[in-house]
């Protein structure tokens, strides 16, 4: 393999863009061609980028000079594109979540495997310099044991918004709603620094949408395998929209994450937090390159690691992760139970 790694995009959606421009800024890759069943979208997105355009997937597939395909479409698909590509040996990139269902990402997973090639799924805030921050003095040991962990997405999304998309609100392509498809990154995060959930108890309902089968809010109170407790909350009805925030608090050290900043950073042992520029701020420009900034370090990782024959730090197993506990919270919410995971 030569070291710069050729990618090919699957899907012309309004977040294909933000893919594109973050794929653009990476060293070591190379865009070449695009997917879309939409013949007008994808060929707009193949002028704008000078990429060469397909609308039949197969022969997407049969391009050599493709190494890697990244997966934008709706979340339902993920998982069948992602096997037809490991198939035609190129490695494989998802948007979140890994796919609607454990049985679909376990077999993508598999495919993977048997075709030796690299998975991983888009969770570009777990290289938010906040996260990464707060997962080094984790690992330092500075929070001493962790108690308690927060995520909690208070958003807000018009009807607009689930009226746009045939597929937005359904739980054949959706997979559900202001949990999976919202407030996904937030829960990755909590167990990315809390660790595994033992069990949920939750609630959802759907209160302030029309036409859609899935829920508007969810909320679950989590006890983790630590033993620590937790609560999660996922809200698309919080007009005119909030925040999402992550709260994990020790017994040495607490730390509130708002936004993708630090807020709150408190440690017995007096560690002040360096990265003052990094502090909440109401800037929303700066929020957006902030995103693209986070992308562009996940796709870095991935790439690197695919030259470095090593994992990236979101394997597909890792993205199944929270997944798994978002269907336990859906399954407690329907059979009114906790759910062991």
């Amino acid at each position: 393999m030569s070291n710069t790694i050729k990618i090919g995009v699957v899907g012309s959606g309004s977040i294909a863009n933000t893919h594109i421009k973050s794929i653009q800024e990476v060293n070591s890759a190379e865009l070449v061609a695009i997917y879309s069943r939409n013949k007008e979208t994808v060929q707009k997105l193949a002028d704008t980028y000078n990429l060469k355009a397909y609308t039949d997937y197969q022969e997407f597939l049969t391009n050599a000079g493709i190494d890697m395909v990244v997966i934008v479409t709706p979340s339902g698909t993920h998982a069948q594109l992602g096997i037809d590509a490991a198939k035609a040996g190129k490695h494989v990139v998802v948007e979140k979540p890994i796919d609607t269902t454990i049985e679909k990402t376990n077999q993508l997973i598999e495919a993977c495997k048997e075709a030796n090639v690299t998975l991983s799924c888009i969770f570009q805030h777990r290289f938010d310099e906040a996260v990464l921050d707060v997962k080094k003095v984790l690992n330092e040991g500075e929070f001493g044991q962790l108690n308690f962990g927060a995520a909690r997405t208070t958003i807000y999304r018009s009807q607009e918004y689930y009226d746009s998309g045939a597929w937005r609100g359904t739980w054949e392509l959706d997979g559900g709603g202001a949990l999976i498809n919202q407030s996904i990154h937030y829960i990755d995060l909590l167990l990315y620094i809390m660790g595994p959930v033992d069990e949920v108890y939750a609630y959802t309902a759907t209160r302030a949408h029309e036409r859609i089968e899935v829920e508007d809010i969810g909320v679950a109170t989590v006890k983790f395998k630590s033993g620590a407790l937790g609560l999660i909350e996922g809200n698309t009805t919080a007009y005119p929209g909030f925040s999402t925030t992550l709260d994990i608090f020790g017994t040495d050290g607490s730390v509130i994450i708002e936004n993708d900043h630090v807020k709150e950073w408190k440690f017995k042992s007096g560690l002040e937090y360096e990265n003052k520029q990094n502090n909440i701020e109401n800037d929303v420009s700066s929020n957006i390159v902030k995103t693209n900034k986070s992308f562009v370090k996940q796709y870095t990782d991935i790439v690197q690691a695919i030259l470095e024959n090593r994992k990236p730090l979101v394997t597909g197993e890792e993205a199944k992760r929270s997944l798994e506990l978002i269907m336990a919270i859906y399954q407690s919410a329907r059979e009114g139970r906790p759910v062991k995971l």
